[in-house]
């Protein structure tokens, strides 16, 4: 292993990349602890820690811990994303983004260019929304301090400007990263965030055992279920169906074209973290809706419905993460354009005719898997609120268990490992995993 890390140092570019990468992740956690002016940032601190589990925390997840500091990074990349998301919608239903799909590197940059000034307009609005949101909070609820000391129209403007002006250099640092660094840009910085939290999980573990509210023998067996939680989630982000294609011969000329064997991968999991995103999002509305009304007995109730510890709750995200999963695929994926592109291009599935049948006959396929997949995804979603409920551990570490934070750090990880896989192996060195199941992988 360590002869493998050091023949990635042995690569001039590939050392360039990493080196340039790791710089400008740091500058980015540099950023995620400035604060945003006129902001009480330890009284804003002790808010959250009454309301890490809404949906506040889930924005403060992606933010990576910037958002329950009011740093100037408080936004995070979701105004990138939730435009990213709505250019992509909008792909499936309006002929205009269909054009720009079908475009190439044309389309393809028109169709960035349109995600900036979607993620400026949105980061305005949010940060707006934000400044509003700070000034509500008032008092802090264990000193008694104003998080916002001096509030008004001068206020909200400045963190308006602040807070946009962080996203676009968020947006910028993760370009830069794909296009001169290593891995996904945007993703890695989603990455870095979440991962910044595992250090302090693993402290409040040793704690734990240390003080004597847990043994280390039931401390060793979470720590193997956390093993196998990862282990699963690997299988399930690495899972295709191969679905194998001909391409019949052209005779152009003196050459021969096509007549290759290829295949179609089909993820057991195309729509990736997107389901549990959505679902999260639902579903922590109603408990926001609960904390407008803090003196209704039947909005408690419908809190205590919504509880993330509850069975209500539990049935309701799984069944919601399966749903998104299947219209997440139905967008993400579409089986006439691949039959139409391979009718075009001379390929057919063996025993299955060209066009509407090839379509239908992926489409069925498609169905099937996802199907497993998905329950398999809702699975790994409610499994953090399981060990936190039967195992007694803190919040933070049981969100490394599954999730939102699971899913994105192992994706995440496997996608920048198997860049760096394809570096070596171009230049005939090793890569990291000999007995390779990363997808992509070819032995020479």
């Amino acid at each position: 292993m360590m002869g493998n890390v050091k023949s990635i140092f042995k690569i001039p570019e590939l050392r360039r990349k990493i080196l340039f990468t790791a710089l400008i992740l740091i500058v980015y956690r540099v950023g995620g602890h400035i604060p945003v002016p006129g902001v009480n940032a330890q009284a804003l601190l002790e808010y959250f820690e009454q309301a890490q589990r809404g949906l506040l925390g889930l924005y403060d997840l992606f933010a990576g811990g910037a958002f329950k500091r009011a740093t100037i990074f408080a936004l995070g990349i979701m105004p990138y994303i939730s435009a990213s998301i709505i250019i992509q919608l909008l792909g499936a239903v309006v002929p205009y983004f269909q054009k720009l799909q079908k475009e190439g590197e044309q389309g393809r940059k028109k169709i960035t260019q349109l995600t900036r000034y979607g993620t400026v307009a949105i980061s305005a609005l949010q940060g707006f929304g934000v400044s509003v949101f700070l000034e509500s909070i008032g008092y802090s609820p264990v000193t008694g301090q104003l998080v916002v000391p001096n509030p008004g129209f001068g206020f909200r403007l400045l963190t308006m400007l602040t807070l946009a002006c962080g996203t676009v250099v968020i947006m910028w640092l993760g370009e830069m990263i794909t296009e001169r660094g290593i891995g996904n840009g945007i993703s890695l910085i989603i990455f870095i965030g979440i991962i910044a939290r595992f250090p302090n999980s693993i402290f409040d573990e040793i704690q734990q055992v240390v003080s004597g509210n847990r043994t280390l023998i039931m401390e060793l067996i979470l720590w193997g279920i956390f093993v196998a939680t990862v282990a699963g989630t690997v299988l399930l982000t690495q899972g295709t169906r191969k679905i194998p294609v001909q391409y019949a011969k052209r005779v152009i000329g003196r050459k021969v074209y096509g007549g290759q064997r290829t295949h179609i991968p089909l993820r057991v999991n195309t729509a990736g973290v997107m389901p549990i995103i959505f679902a999260q999002s639902i579903l922590f509305v109603p408990q926001t809706i609960v904390q407008f009304f803090p003196n209704s007995d039947f909005m408690a109730s419908i809190n205590n419905l919504f509880d993330y510890q509850s069975w209500t709750y539990w049935i309701i995200y799984g069944l919601m993460i399966v749903f998104f999963t299947y219209f997440y695929t139905a967008i993400a994926f579409n089986p006439v354009d691949v039959a139409d592109n391979m009718k075009k291009q001379g390929g057919f599935i063996p025993g299955v005719r060209p066009g509407k049948k090839t379509s239908e006959f992926i489409d069925n396929i498609l169905t099937r898997i996802t199907l497993p997949g998905s329950v398999f995804l809702a699975i790994i979603a409610i499994f953090p609120s399981f060990v936190t409920k039967w195992g007694n551990v803190s919040y933070n570490f049981a969100s490394f268990y599954g999730g939102t934070s699971l899913l994105i750090v192992v994706g995440v990880a496997l996608d920048t490992l198997q860049q760096i896989e394809s570096h070596l192996l171009m230049r005939h060195y090793d890569g990291f995993m000999k007995s390779g199941k990363i997808r992509g992988r070819r032995r020479f």
